[in-house]
């Protein structure tokens, strides 16, 4: 059973932990009477092959970073949010017939095979939303079920715990950012948005309408693709090619006869590929924006390129649209930061017992 407060989850703040494959983020919101405003920020990079595929390989290694990502950013709060993402993480829409909720734990516990495609000796840790009734069938309703490895689930309990810290929630990256949108964007109920999450080796899809998930999707490529691709053209170091990655138009690719929007061809063709078989399979209307968030969202041109193949708005995200600055981060530099620092936001907005 999946005891994560809920996975879905107005008591103590809570730090918001993003623990991406390339960096780790900390975000700290204080509630006024007048909303959200953002106290503390810090990103520490990590090296490679820390995290694989979402899952961390190095854990003493990470409960270090953490321990010196808090220290760092001063922050003495205990309490923190995290998420889940890559191969460990299932989510899945499906229908079932009217129940309670108690009901419906007992029967996805006992026949979670059926609707989950892990292997029946895994254990799994899962927990699940009421989207409402069926369209067509009033006697039916749509559920969101989302399952991790239970594994996978205690390894990163286990780190964040042996940092020092209490793990009250672990949400997943895509419903994390969701919570950011909630908070931050104007929509009705006829309003859908992509939500797109651009990390260094999973990028997350998550489409919503009104405000609630109606279909997600991972694939196992992002920023760190491109970054590589540029390496090998041009046989340099990471750390350079990375930044070549984000600075903009390059004389050492044109020389070579490429440039950074076509070596992340393969990631703009994954995030129309799911927005064509949303449109195939959901239908249920126009998207009214697609969102970019993440590091792969800072890509010279992406933002336009993705308008252009899809025909719809698309920009990068804002995580600070209804939420203030504290007057101690008012930098240049904290206005960069909004696409890396979208997930965080979302955690540090969760409250236990949200859903």
């Amino acid at each position: 059973m999946l005891d994560l407060s809920h996975l879905f989850s107005k008591q103590k703040p809570l730090v918001g932990l993003d623990i991406g494959s390339s960096s780790l983020k900390l975000v700290e919101l204080n509630e006024t009477k007048h909303g959200y405003v953002l106290t503390n920020f810090f990103q520490l990079p990590l090296p490679r092959g820390v995290i694989e595929n979402g899952i961390p390989a190095e854990e003493q290694e990470l409960v270090g970073h953490i321990k010196e990502l808090f220290r760092l950013a001063k922050c003495r709060t205990k309490n923190v949010a995290t998420s889940l993402s890559g191969h460990g993480v299932i989510i899945k829409k499906v229908t079932l017939s009217n129940m309670g909720e108690e009901e419906l734990r007992e029967l996805i516990h006992d026949e979670a095979s059926k609707y989950l495609p892990f292997d029946e000796k895994e254990e799994i840790s899962f927990d699940f939303q009421i989207l409402g009734a069926n369209d067509y069938n009033p006697n039916l309703m749509e559920v969101l079920l989302v399952a991790a490895k239970k594994d996978v689930v205690d390894t990163y309990r286990r780190i964040i715990t042996a940092a020092g810290l209490v793990p009250l929630i672990m949400d997943v990256d895509s419903f994390a950012l969701e919570t950011m949108y909630e908070e931050n964007y104007d929509f009705d109920d006829r309003d859908i948005a992509v939500l797109v999450n651009i990390g260094a080796s999973i990028t997350n899809i998550n489409v919503v309408k009104n405000g609630g998930s109606i279909f997600t999707r991972d694939f196992p490529l992002g920023g760190n693709a491109v970054t590589e691709a540029i390496q090998k053209l041009l046989n340099i170091g990471f750390e350079e090619a990375e930044k070549i990655k984000t600075e903009g138009p390059s004389k050492k690719l044109e020389e070579v006869g490429q440039d950074v929007l076509s070596l992340s061809e393969e990631i703009c063709l994954e995030i129309e590929r799911s927005v064509d078989y949303f449109h195939s399979t959901f239908g249920g209307g126009d998207i009214k924006q697609v969102l970019l968030a993440g590091g792969g969202a800072k890509t010279p041109g992406l933002a336009e390129e993705l308008s252009r193949r899809l025909n719809i708005d698309a920009e990068i995200v804002n995580p600070f649209r209804k939420i203030g600055i504290d007057k101690k981060l008012m930098t240049e530099a904290i206005q960069d930061i909004g696409p890396i620092a979208a997930v965080a936001v979302g955690l540090a907005l969760r409250r236990l017992g949200d859903r």
